[in-house]
């Protein structure tokens, strides 16, 4: 079984707005509306005529008539202008702005501003906005001091054009059409607008001439934007509006994270928000996708003003500036956040791309590749998602994968890869699926056999589920009393005096360890007896008999926590996973059991029941699985999910053998083990005493009983059921293997009288006990490092072998062992891993 336990930054940037590299094809004259295909029949005329704009080729090939002496060549020069941008291949430019009356249209400038290669303002426009005198100066510094109080970058007149005053481009929806077109300047574009847009479609009472409107060219710069050397010619990169990213990002500098600071977030500037939590109508508290600027440690969060390593060696074209990457991967994981039980497709979220100019194509191109990596890696589509269709491209769906083992590992694997279109095929040696995890139903409430508390909900992925599901967790409360053999409840102060002491014990035992490699390891139960004697004689201190019993109270949990007893637990290693971002948030029971989640994880899955492996051979081009029953399955790919003790014992024969490195880590970490009891009773006989608390402790008598039933949990607290559930831990656990059921039953209903004395406790009308130890297919609860080991094991176990058999499970995730979520994220790790193969 797997543990209860939940089977178990910094300032944002201050990055300026510095000149980028930019070029292009030449702009079309926005304020006409009309694309540079249409002008192209035209010839040249005089200076102020329009004139042909589309690609650098048909720029080039635009018939004038060549000067035939030099007072003319200098009468053109006069006339015409190129842009000064290296690189930029516009000839003659054109002036998509048209604000100033003298605007040179697509005639002489004294300068032409460059913002990408099709898009050009002239100096009269420029001088317009950028002149006290001039009509447009007022507008420019209105928008120049809320970009200011709201932004990063600098206020140039260039990102004042790029933000304000260059026109839209939407995308036509028709299946058939799909093709590009430019709006005129006074259309605002709205989400609702890029869902619906058809070529021709009713835009501000206006309709466009002609009968099909999708049978008219597209503006010859399009074809342009998908080219590499068009992105590295963009002068600014694009500052999305009305993100749905925005009101997960108010605490940022809206530009450091690919939006527009035009939007303003309201009253306080970005630093004032800094320590302010988002609060989003309708979004489920536990999902928190991004840190907030002083934020660090919290699991499966991201930067949303930085690249992470993952995206940086995918994305190695926006190493330099990520702003248009960092734009669309925020506003791809806050609309994923907003809607989890539907797909999230690169049509759902183009709408959603806000942004002036050409570069909102590019934009758009690039949504499909940031999409589909998000879905690979697990970020978004995910969960207990059924898609209807594949999730990724044609390339990803010729792959056949086996997986080994129904547990959650090899179900949220499973399902990841049949939800990107591969063939999977899954085989469970037992006759049901959920391996570790198993819940009970047989005392009128559901009892997990193995893993039923999440500890830590905040970004975890089983609250994901939850969420898409609608299963309801109940939040565990923090009171625990402890309760004594004779039935007096602990006061509270000595409780939390010897947790202080037990954890500073436990803060020592780190210091100790920080100069020690895994030659000078030790017991950790070995060390903590020895830094307490030391303790206990440097201090002078002598703690009385119910403070001791308390401190053993507290060993029983760390004995819980590892599963095993603690002289086989590693003291530099024991909390290795601490080092990493843990899940933080409300501990909560799943009163529905996991099994809700997993036979949703498993619904339309080719699960083959009854099918123990026993021998994997990998040496040929494909992977051969035989069965017990001597059945043979062949696949590209296999994903062994057992647990490690059968790892352990050779259950499964690899041929060739697993790698030296790997087998040495398998043994360097402990199968732990503990077990659990559950009783119905006639009443609730404990509610006077505990009085709605969601558990209580017992204080056990002596330091050798301190495994035997530490912890009672109350399964319906304030319900009407009457069921206890309780675990054996540590040196107990070997206590009770041997002992018939009833014995083990007697030895519960003997503690739980001595806790409630006072009053009559009655014999249990039903019970389990859970036998793990003994159960063939897991003989383990979870693992542990055990002494001279590493958490290194944890990611030497999860390696691949020759890119065609690959490992998951809790015991294969550093960051996450003992837990469900740990299995969980371990398969959808590996499917991420076997896609991009």
């Amino acid at each position: 079984m797997l543990s209860d336990a939940d089977y178990g930054g910094t300032a944002p940037c201050s990055r300026s707005r510095g000149k980028k590299r930019a070029g292009s094809a030449v702009t079309v004259d926005s304020s006409a509306g009309e694309s540079s295909s249409m002008r192209s029949a035209r010839q040249a005329p005089n200076a102020r005529s329009k004139r042909s704009t589309s690609t650098p080729t048909a720029q080039a090939n635009t018939k004038r008539k060549a000067p035939e002496t030099e007072e003319e060549e200098e009468q053109v020069e006069k006339k015409f202008r190129k842009c000064e941008k290296a690189g930029c291949p516009a000839t003659y430019p054109v002036c998509f702005a048209s604000a100033s009356e003298r605007c040179a249209k697509n005639g002489y400038t004294s300068r032409w501003y460059h913002l990408s290669c099709g898009e050009h303002f002239c100096n009269e426009c420029f001088d317009h906005y950028y002149r006290s005198h001039k009509e447009g100066y007022e507008k420019y510094t209105s928008w120049k001091r809320l970009w200011t109080e709201n932004g990063k970058s600098e206020p140039s007149l260039k990102a004042f054009m790029a933000d304000q005053q260059l026109p839209y481009w939407v995308q036509c929806t028709k299946p058939d059409c799909g093709k590009w077109r430019q709006l005129t300047k006074e259309i605002q574009l709205t989400a609702s607008l890029a869902a619906t847009y058809r070529c021709g479609m009713k835009l501000n009472n206006v309709k466009s001439e002609g009968p099909d409107q999708c049978s008219q060219p597209e503006d010859m710069r399009v074809a342009g934007v998908a080219d590499s050397w068009w992105h590295s010619m963009l002068i600014l990169p694009p500052l999305f509006k009305e993100s749905p990213a925005n009101p997960f990002l108010t605490a940022y500098y809206p530009d450091c994270v690919g939006m527009s600071p035009s939007s303003s977030h309201g009253d306080l500037r970005p630093e004032q928000r800094r320590n302010i939590q988002p609060q989003i109508p309708g979004l489920c508290p536990y999902f928190q996708p991004f840190y907030q600027p002083n934020e660090c440690g919290k699991a499966l969060c991201v930067r949303p003003d930085m690249m992470e390593l993952d995206e940086l060696y995918e994305f190695p074209e926006f190493s330099r500036d990520p702003t248009m990457y960092l734009a669309l991967r925020n506003l791809i994981l806050a609309a994923w956040h907003r809607d989890c039980k539907e797909a999230l497709t690169p049509q759902k979220c183009a709408p959603h791309v806000i942004v002036r100019g050409l570069v909102r194509i590019r934009c758009v191109q690039e949504l499909n590749r940031v999409l589909h990596f998000m879905t690979r890696k697990g970020l978004i589509n995910t969960g207990a998602l059924l898609a209807k269709r594949p999730l990724l491209p044609e390339p990803y769906h010729n792959k056949k994968v086996l997986v080994i083992g129904a547990g959650p590992s090899g179900l949220a694997a499973a399902r990841q890869l049949q939800n990107f279109g591969m063939q999977v095929v899954v085989l469970e040696a037992r006759e049901r699926i959920g391996g570790r995890v198993w819940d009970d139903t047989s005392l009128g409430v559901t009892v997990g056999r193995g893993a039923q508390i999440v500890n830590g909900c905040v970004n975890n992925p089983i609250a994901l589920m939850c969420e898409q599901l609608g299963v309801r967790m109940h939040k565990l409360r923090e009171r625990c009393d402890l309760i004594q053999e004779g039935g007096q409840i602990t006061d509270p102060a000595i409780d939390k005096r010897m947790d202080f002491h037990f954890n500073a014990i436990l803060d020592v035992v780190s210091e100790w360890r920080k100069d020690k490699t895994q030659h000078h390891d030790a017991p950790l139960g070995e060390k903590i007896q020895e830094l307490y004697k030391t303790f206990l004689q440097e201090s002078g201190i002598q703690f009385s008999e119910l403070e001791e019993k308390v401190l053993q109270f507290h060993l029983s949990n760390l004995e819980y926590a590892c599963a095993s007893t603690l002289d086989q637990v590693s003291a530099r290693s024991w909390d290795h996973n601490e080092f990493f971002a843990q899940f933080s948030g409300d501990h909560t029971l799943l009163t529905e059991g996991y099994s809700t989640l997993l036979h949703k994880l498993a619904q339309d899955l080719n699960i083959h029941l009854k099918r123990p492996v026993k021998s994997i051979d990998y040496s040929g081009d494909v992977v051969k699985v035989t069965t017990s029953s001597g059945t043979q399955y062949t696949a590209q790919k296999v994903l062994v999910t057992v647990p490690l003790a059968l790892l352990q014992k050779n259950v499964i024969q690899f041929s060739p053998p697993l790698p030296d490195r790997k087998l040495k880590a398998i043994h360097s970490l402990g199968a732990g083990i503990i077990e659990k009891i559950a009783l119905q009773f006639p009443y609730r006989f404990w509610d006077s005493k505990v009085k709605g608390a969601d558990y209580f402790g017992h204080v056990a008598p002596s330091p050798d009983k301190r495994g035997l039933f530490s912890v009672f949990y109350d399964m319906t607290p304030k319900g009407d059921q009457c069921v206890l559930m309780s675990v054996i831990t540590g040196e107990a656990v070997a206590v009770v293997r041997d002992l018939e059921e009833k014995e083990v039953v007697e030895l519960c209903m003997n503690v739980l009288r001595e806790l409630f004395k006072e009053q009559e406790v009655p014999d249990p009308l039903k019970y389990f006990i859970t036998h793990w130890s003994k159960d063939m297919w897991s003989q383990m609860s979870y693992s542990f490092v055990k002494t001279g080991g590493s958490g290194e094991a944890y990611d030497i176990i999860a390696e691949d072998v020759q890119g065609k058999v690959f490992f998951a499970g809790e015991a294969t995730n550093r960051h996450f062992p003992q837990t469900v979520t740990g299995a969980y994220l371990s398969g959808v790790r590996e499917a991420s891993k076997i896609a991009a193969l």
